[in-house]
């Protein structure tokens, strides 16, 4: 038997992984009627059935779990191939997701740097917290937190995290004193809705009783957080590493010597085959000189 069109495995794969032949559409820039006729099609040629459609769902048969989990491996063993095969070449921009805390907090104020030293290697970036799947093949890598246990993938180590509580110097000194953890509970408190217990987790670490840990204004995101106590809102707790420009620069204080620190830590992340890739080495030696420049990192967290 021939080898099936390669486009019809690319098709295949996508409506497999994302169990919707919708969301294999919009992944692939298709029509779902076309990622139907698609597989239709290849379905025919191999004269095996591989989704069973019923009530607006597909879902694979197990002749098409089995096949799918094959040409996945075979279409990632032809992706590796040919990121070797272009690992020295410097065509195109380096294409990464990092989460947007890191992007606006830690990456935006040192990116001048790196385009002065590389001005010939453009970047594009995708501020997302979710996990990319490098298997679309427009990625080249990502800054992720983690404990770098990303199945498939290279992830090397960057930085370690420790949570702290900070404030503008406003914040800090228009009240009441902060003269002890306590004395939290005289300012407001922000929060961040996907991490509803770092005020809980650092009353426990100061030893504080006797403060409600919920009470407070909640933003949707870390990013917006920032912003609110840098426009004297109130305090919030955030990662020293990723506000080491605005702690530097006196934008923001550490009234208390309170730390969290964090079990996981940074990583840059990439596929297998691309650590020769001239313009990933290039952004990640220069994140390493940048990092190395701040005060003194925490070993790499071990995995459990």
């Amino acid at each position: 038997m021939n080898l099936p069109p390669l486009d019809g495995l690319r098709v295949f794969e996508a409506a497999a992984r994302r169990g919707s032949f919708n969301a294999a559409a919009a992944e692939l820039n298709l029509t779902p009627s076309a990622v139907s006729h698609r597989i239709r099609t290849l379905e025919d040629a191999l004269q095996v059935r591989l989704f069973d459609r019923a009530h607006r769902r597909v879902v694979l048969t197990p002749e098409g779990a089995g096949y799918a989990a094959s040409v996945a491996e075979a279409l990632a063993i032809l992706r590796a191939a040919t990121r070797r095969l272009s690992a020295n070449r410097a065509d195109g921009p380096l294409a990464m997701t990092l989460s947007p805390a890191f992007a606006l907090r830690w990456l935006l104020p040192r990116l001048t740097r790196f385009q002065q030293r590389h001005p010939d290697i453009e970047l594009r970036f995708v501020s997302t917290s979710d996990l990319h799947d490098f298997r679309s093949g427009d990625l080249d890598l990502a800054v992720r937190y983690g404990r770098g246990d990303w199945p498939g993938l290279e992830a090397e180590w960057l930085m370690a995290l420790d949570a702290t509580a900070v404030c503008t110097p406003e914040v800090a000194a228009g009240g009441p004193p902060l003269d002890a953890p306590a004395d939290v509970a005289r300012r407001v408190r922000i929060h961040v809705e996907n991490r509803p217990d770092d005020w809980r987790m650092w009353l426990l670490a100061a030893g504080v009783e006797g403060v409600d840990p919920a009470a407070g204004p909640v933003f949707e995101s870390v990013p917006v957080a920032l912003e609110a106590a840098l426009n004297h809102i109130g305090m919030v707790i955030a990662d020293r590493q990723i506000l080491a420009r605005d702690l530097a620069d006196g934008r923001l204080v550490e009234p208390f010597d309170v730390h969290m620190p964090s079990t996981a830590g940074y990583y840059l992340v990439y596929p297998p085959g691309s650590a020769e890739d001239p313009r990933l080495r290039a952004f990640r030696d220069w994140m390493r000189e940048e990092i190395a420049e701040m005060p003194a990192q925490t070993e790499s967290p071990t995995p459990d």
